[in-house]
């Protein structure tokens, strides 16, 4: 799996899939979760409504329809909050997506750094997480692709990347 990282919207990405990092209850929020149900419309909403009645555990993933996003699916997962939730739980949410994202047959996931917003995970560690599951996974997913919304996150993402690389680690 190839793993990339660009600066922008993960709403406007070219992708099979894009990941929301939703909270449990599944009915939108902040952050990525409001940008994903806005931009995807109420379809997004009501499959939801449908998929999840009661809701999706921790450090757990499922799909709906993308609505009017460029994507086919938004994978959701549920990020743990930073001094409630465990590193294993992040882990599990990236291992979840692309588990999700093989049963769908979606070969390109776009990802945002999960937990690292509102939730209050460090984003130095939030990146390793995401990094250590894309290195180990086996999956038919060819590229994880990192947005970064801003320039600070994406130059950490990129570093990290780097790092891995260069230390002969593969990132994916």
């Amino acid at each position: 799996m190839n793993v990339t990282v660009v600066q922008g919207d993960i709403t406007e990405q070219q992708v099979d899939a894009v990941v929301n990092a939703a909270n449990n209850a599944m009915r939108g929020g902040g952050g990525v979760d409001g940008a994903i149900h806005r931009a995807g419309g109420p379809a997004v909403l009501e499959d939801c409504v449908r998929r999840f009645p009661d809701g999706l555990a921790t450090g757990d993933a499922g799909w709906t329809t993308a609505g009017d996003l460029p994507a086919t699916w938004v994978i959701h997962v549920v990020g743990p909050i930073h001094g409630r939730g465990s590193r294993d739980q992040l882990s599990s949410c990236y291992r979840r997506a692309l588990e999700v994202a093989d049963e769908l047959g979606a070969r390109t996931v776009a990802f945002p750094l999960v937990s690292a917003g509102v939730y209050g995970w460090p984003k130095d560690d939030a990146v390793d997480a995401a990094l250590e599951v894309f290195a180990s996974a086996r999956t038919a997913v060819t590229e994880a692709r990192m947005v970064a919304f801003g320039r600070s996150t994406y130059d950490l993402i990129a570093a990290r990347l780097r790092a891995r690389t260069q230390a002969g680690t593969p990132a994916g």
